[in-house]
């Protein structure tokens, strides 16, 4: 007898177990009774609706407000990481060029 899945190599392999469907009105293996979900608490219960609309004038001007409050914060917090190795270096080049003055000695 010849092995039937080596002749059709197109056909999907068939499930080896069938799925357990339980039904609405069966208790889940974790439902205890108290309302509480098997993974944690969370407040949301039933359907809830997400409502998306287009960005109005004013809501994309406070969209770019906003993104020009961080960039402008951005800048600033890069040109004081700059301002601060100006007299760190500043102090470098003081201290070799003493040093320097000493090996002359």
């Amino acid at each position: 007898m010849a092995d039937n899945s080596a002749s059709n190599s197109n056909e999907p392999e068939r499930p080896r177990v069938e799925p357990e469907i339980i039904p609405p009105s069966r208790r889940g293996p974790y439902d205890r009774g108290d309302g509480w979900p098997p993974y944690g608490f969370t407040q949301m219960r039933g359907t809830h609706r997400v409502y998306v609309r287009r960005i109005g004038p004013f809501g994309f001007a406070l969209i770019m407000l906003i993104a020009g409050l961080l960039a402008a914060v951005l800048l600033l917090i890069l040109i004081g990481a700059a301002l601060i190795w100006i007299p760190v270096v500043a102090v470098l080049v003081v201290i070799a060029a003493i040093s320097g003055l000493f090996r002359r000695l």
